[in-house]
């Protein structure tokens, strides 16, 4: 009897691995003592990773949280066994681990992604308490502390990425129309709303008196234009402003809860609780496509499903 054929498998693009992977790889052999076996499950893994982030014009070293929320959902749409999944998820996380450590990147932005369910793969958003606990933890009225208290109501207020934050200029911000120019990713621009607490700390951080207070003996057009400046006056960078939120975040008792991602996360979240349409947020947090927003939504549905198992009567087993 003849015995049917098997489906070829798909030929797959050559992928060239940067500098960066290929150090990560090396470093799994040399220094963690990785089995061949293992180096090579790694090295597909990633090439699967990169091919991914190739369609859609992205480089390793440029990828932020949102992208890789984006890449869980698709490995989490393909037919790869679920172990398949996990596996490629743990391979990406250990990548960034590695890069962050190494400081070929800032901020490592898997650091609050959850592998290892990979279809639970879903930000981790402070409660509203929470937010009112972090924001309290910002007492004073210096300079540095209307600074970070400006930055933290920004944040939360907006969901601006980090690398936005400390990229505004004065003249991103109309404080009269509460607005903000903001340039996202792909140099994409977009406007987003300044809520009241966010405003009044902006207003107070932009006084003359406060903000002049920080300049450098020898300013730069750059520097004069920047919002956010650190003790020396010059523009804050991503990790100056990293440390001013993990800094608050130890502070009010969060730990490693806390992060700028884990704001921009709640801020997305928290308007979903409270009956934001899906697409506002998307606009607001600057997705490209809708599908990284609805992330979110499944964060909401499960809050709802807990507050619903808790107060209903006939909820309870």
């Amino acid at each position: 009897m003849a015995v049917p054929r098997r489906g070829r498998p798909p030929v797959l693009e050559p992928v060239t691995f940067p500098i960066e992977v290929e150090e990560f790889l090396s470093f799994l052999r040399v220094e963690r003592g990785r089995a061949e076996t293992t180096l090579a499950a790694y090295r597909r893994d990633l090439a699967d990773f990169l091919r991914w982030l190739g369609k859609r014009g992205l480089v390793v070293t440029e990828v932020d949280e949102d992208d890789l929320v984006t890449y869980l959902g698709y490995l989490d749409a393909t037919d790869a066994a679920p172990a398949t999944r996990k596996r490629r998820a743990v391979a990406v996380r250990s990548l960034y681990r590695f890069l962050s450590a190494e400081k070929m990147v800032g901020a490592d932005p898997a650091r609050d992604l959850e592998v290892p369910g990979v279809r639970s793969g879903l930000p981790k958003a402070l409660g509203e308490d929470e937010i009112a606990r972090l924001f309290a933890a910002v007492a004073g009225d210096d300079p540095p502390s209307l600074r970070d208290r400006a930055i933290l109501e920004v944040m939360y207020g907006s969901g601006m990425r980090i690398s936005e934050v400390i990229g505004l200029s004065s003249g991103d911000i109309d404080l009269a129309e509460r607005s903000m120019r903001v340039i996202g990713k792909g140099s994409k621009e977009r406007i987003v709303p300044i809520g009241r607490m966010a405003k009044d700390a902006l207003v107070a951080w932009l006084d003359p008196d406060v903000r002049g207070s920080l300049r450098p003996r020898r300013p730069s057009r750059d520097d004069d234009a920047a919002v956010f400046v650190n003790l020396r006056g010059h523009r804050l960078t991503r990790q100056g402003a990293w440390g001013i939120v993990r800094r608050y975040c130890v502070t009010a008792g969060l730990g490693d809860r806390c992060t700028p991602h884990v704001l921009r996360h709640s801020c997305a979240t928290h308007l979903l609780d409270h009956g934001a349409d899906i697409r506002t947020v998307q606009e607001l947090l600057g997705h490209a496509s809708v599908s990284t927003t609805q992330i979110y939504t499944k964060v909401s549905t499960d809050r709802l499903f807990a507050a619903w198992e808790s107060a209903h009567p006939r909820a309870r087993y």
